[in-house]
């Protein structure tokens, strides 16, 4: 039997190799980052203390942009740190804690907007019974199910992934570390690992999939029924801005997981893995903020109250 050493230590390959690019890619991504947490810190602020935001809809919002805020949080820092420096080392329990994490952060969006899909269509479809269905207790515990259950999800992939050593090579090819990347330098058979991915992860995706988007068909076959115009488009824009977030986010997870691997080069793939990580939690405060009539509002009179208070 051959005998191998057990690595302790990866290294991150990061973004880029190339000195003259790493002060350029720090700033930029350190730009990035603080627009994200301005952003999502903002949305979070005005749900809280504007009493025109403690509705469902933005109660659920303001999960969204703590999740944001709590995944470009996850990925960013380690970059820029790694850009600066140069040093790309990263323990092994630290890779995987980070992968746990991961998993749990993208779950529970998966989750989220399955959540926020049933509430518009309750709000749509079922007006009348809205304040009855969409409770605040209930509200709660949608939240707290869709955290919980993201948790329990997660540690059952990263159980599994427990027991992968590393021992032939201990270069992670990203920025962060990626559990599909941690099989490719695993020399710990990873079948067991992709049964898991195959079993749980197909049919918790599938189901929630389906729940965030079999609401929509009802959805839109109500809002086609409404004969006044701007209710019609009043209708739509409260879905506009969720299903921008929801088609973003799955499509970057299907480019970034399920395209053919075949050609396709290593630049791409950061790229891919950049634009999932650091720019969607980016986009979505943006997307809200732009389309949205009620949270724009909110922020002209948090504008007009915080331009008082300095001059008083």
């Amino acid at each position: 039997m051959e005998n191998r050493t057990i690595l302790s230590e990866l290294f991150l390959s990061g973004i880029s190799d190339l000195p003259y690019l790493q002060l350029p890619l720090f700033l930029l991504f350190l730009h990035i980052y603080c627009m994200t947490l301005l952003g999502n810190v903002l949305i979070i602020l005005l749900v809280v203390i504007d009493s025109h935001l403690h509705t469902p809809m933005y109660f659920f919002l303001g999960n969204l942009a703590f999740l944001d805020l709590c995944s470009s949080s996850l990925t960013t820092p380690r970059m820029l740190f790694d850009l600066i420096t140069n040093n790309r080392k990263i323990s092994v329990p630290a890779c995987l804690t980070q992968v746990f994490f991961f998993i749990f952060l993208a779950t529970t969006e998966i989750l989220l907007l399955a959540v926020m899909s049933y509430d518009r269509y309750v709000a749509i479809c079922r007006p009348l019974h809205y304040v009855q269905i969409m409770q605040w207790k209930t509200c709660v515990q949608f939240a707290v199910g869709v955290w919980a259950l993201s948790m329990v999800y997660s540690l059952a992939h990263i159980l599994v992934t427990l027991r992968l050593t590393f021992c032939d090579s201990n270069i992670v090819q990203s920025f962060f570390c990626d559990l599909s990347k941690l099989f490719q330098i695993s020399c710990t058979d990873v079948f067991i690992n992709l049964l898991t991915i195959f079993l749980l992860g197909g049919l918790f995706g599938l189901v929630f999939i389906l729940m965030t988007f079999i609401p929509y068909i009802t959805v839109f076959s109500t809002v086609m029924k409404i004969k006044e115009k701007d209710k019609r488009f009043k209708a739509f824009s409260t879905c506009s801005s969720h299903l921008t977030v929801v088609f973003i986010f799955y499509g970057t997870i299907v480019f970034n997981y399920f395209r053919p691997t075949t050609g396709y080069h290593f630049t791409a793939d950061r790229l891919v893995s950049v634009c999932y990580t650091t720019i969607t939690p980016l986009i979505n405060p943006l997307i809200y903020s732009l389309r949205n009539n009620e949270l724009k509002a909110a922020m002209q009179r948090f504008k007009k109250h915080f331009c008082s208070g300095i001059k008083k």
